[in-house]
């Protein structure tokens, strides 16, 4: 909290503003607990009508909110807290509500997609991945099937006709992808109605930290036409393989940057039989050299992407996940195939591209939720003019947090890590490793295998278990080597009589360069 802040007490009395709003809604508690089912379902169609008659969904909120509460503890057994009903309000008025881990982000989102869908313009819950899309959609989707709305889901496998269906809902739910890519094709259709999207109307994004802000530069693009370049790549692979370090290339790791020094100039110029690399003919041939430097040198195997079935697959650096169907573009990705001895795919041009950051500016109404977003409220403001409201947890947080341990050597870390480990699990506490790439989970996973202890690996090469092993995680004696695939949108539940032996410990490997993506290992 800033200066200004703290002398005004801004966001003290936001959330007092707020905290009034709320009060509002629990008073209904008793009125609303006491309709039958289809008293609960028939107000649905009343507020409808209310707002056809231009009632603005401010006024309505308090009767919404209670109704789509109430409907909540009938459906799913889960009933909003009041700071959850806090949480709903900040998103309805178009902000971003930062809450921790566990306080319930998902079943807060309930309160306010319910109020806005009731215009019937359409809401689109945006998550980070399939997997969540269809476990929310199917999770609190029941309280909106229940409440007389419709659902849609959006994922990469389905047809244009099975799109425009889920869109036509009240309430769809998509990741950030597909619908920013629905979006570019929408604008390349020949008829207007082969679009899948209405008017952009409301999005309420999960994890808006790592959509807007971590992603917020990455573009979306369709690309179409092939160019015939495998062969120059290969060439320009085999000779940046046999270049010394330092000697010919050097690398600027910060920067993820390899230049070539003259004597790597020199040799490029023999090895391909020219007078001057730098020449304007040879601009072709220096973008291949650089991106097989790139490749070779800056592009790690399990970090940056993961060799599955001869592919290149993109592992994202945010949530961990593979990212099926994307390619590096300006032909970083043919590079790394060549590299990796996997067949090139056939380069292909730029035919429409957009950022996430100026994809979402287009919703008339943009909200989010995440555990780690007070760090980043300067951007939230000046580029999507969002507000970050801290809400209050539900209980005090009983979570303890030590020092960073600095060691000399990662030898030395890696064995501390290890002793630490067995320390817990010889008592039975459920231990949870983070580490920040595949390559280090499968390392912790190896030196665990030589202690012959049990243990479970949740990164991008195995996803596909990601519930089961996450259902598993906080159980007696287990122990789970994550990426950070296991802090977003994944709630681990501690199994019986964990509590009593202190909960789940939680050990990170390293920290992050992102100090946010650390907090959620938190």
């Amino acid at each position: 909290m800033n200066i200004l802040d703290r002398i005004f007490g801004v966001d003290k009395k936001r959330l007092d503003e707020i905290s009034k709003k709320a009060k509002l809604v629990d008073a209904l508690a008793p009125q609303y607990a006491a309709y039958s089912d289809d008293e609960l379902k028939a107000k649905t169609a009343e507020f409808k009508e209310r707002i056809a008659n231009g009632e603005s969904l401010d006024s309505l909120l308090p009767e919404a909110f209670a109704n789509a509460r109430e409907a909540a503890r009938r459906v799913i057994g889960e009933y909003p807290f009041f700071v959850q009903i806090m949480g709903g309000i900040v998103l309805h008025q178009g902000d971003i509500a930062e809450m921790k881990t566990g306080e319930g982000k998902t079943l807060t989102s309930v309160l306010p997609v319910y109020l806005n869908a009731l215009e019937g313009k359409g809401v689109h819950i945006v998550t980070v991945n399939e997997y969540l899309v269809q476990r929310d959609a199917k999770w609190m989707g029941a309280i909106h099937r229940f409440l007389g709305m419709s659902v849609g889901v959006n994922i990469r496998s389905m047809t244009p006709r099975q799109k425009r269906e889920a869109y036509l809902c009240d309430i769809t739910y998509t990741t950030n992808a597909e619908a920013g890519f629905d979006y570019l094709r929408d604008n390349m259709v020949v008829n207007i109605e082969d679009r899948v999207l209405r008017p952009l109307n409301v999005a309420l994004i999960d994890e808006v930290d790592s959509i807007l802000v971590d992603e917020s530069r990455t573009p979306l693009i369709i690309s179409g036409g092939q160019k015939q370049t495998a062969n120059l790549y290969i060439q320009a692979d085999r000779f940046c393989k046999n270049l010394v370090a330092s000697e010919d290339y050097e690398i600027d790791v910060k920067g993820k940057t390899v230049q070539l020094t003259e004597s790597g100039v020199h040799a490029a110029e023999k090895a391909f039989r020219i007078d001057n690399l730098y020449d304007l003919s040879h601009t072709n041939l220096v973008h291949h050299l650089y991106q097989a430097l790139k490749a070779n040198y800056i592009m790690l195997r399990d970090v940056e992407y993961v060799v599955q079935d001869k592919e290149i697959i993109i592992v994202d650096p945010f949530t961990g996940r593979l990212m099926q169907g994307r390619a590096y573009s300006d032909g970083l990705h043919q590079a790394i195939e060549a590299k990796e001895n996997v067949p090139i795919k056939q380069e292909t041009s730029t035919l429409a591209t957009i950022t996430y950051q100026n994809f979402f500016r287009l919703y008339k109404k943009l909200c989010g939720m995440t555990g780690t977003a007070k760090t980043e409220e300067e951007e939230f403001t000046s580029i999507y003019n969002m507000r970050v409201s801290e809400i209050p947890t539900n209980k005090p947080i009983i979570r303890e947090d030590f020092p960073d341990a600095v060691f000399g050597s990662r030898k030395a870390k890696f064995e501390a890590l290890l002793e630490e480990i067995i320390v817990l699990h010889t008592k039975g506490q459920p231990v949870l490793v983070g580490t920040i790439a595949v390559e280090t989970s499968e390392f912790v996973s190896k030196i665990l295998n030589q202690r012959k202890i049990r243990h479970e690996v949740l990164n991008a090469k195995n996803h596909a278990r990601e519930a089961e092993i996450i259902a598993k995680a906080g159980h007696k004696g287990s122990v789970t080597i994550a990426t950070n695939m296991a802090g977003r949108g994944t709630d681990i539940k501690l199994g019986e009589g964990v509590r009593e032996l202190g909960g789940l410990a939680v050990l990170g490997s390293e920290r992050h360069e992102s100090r946010r993506i650390d907090n959620q290992l938190r």
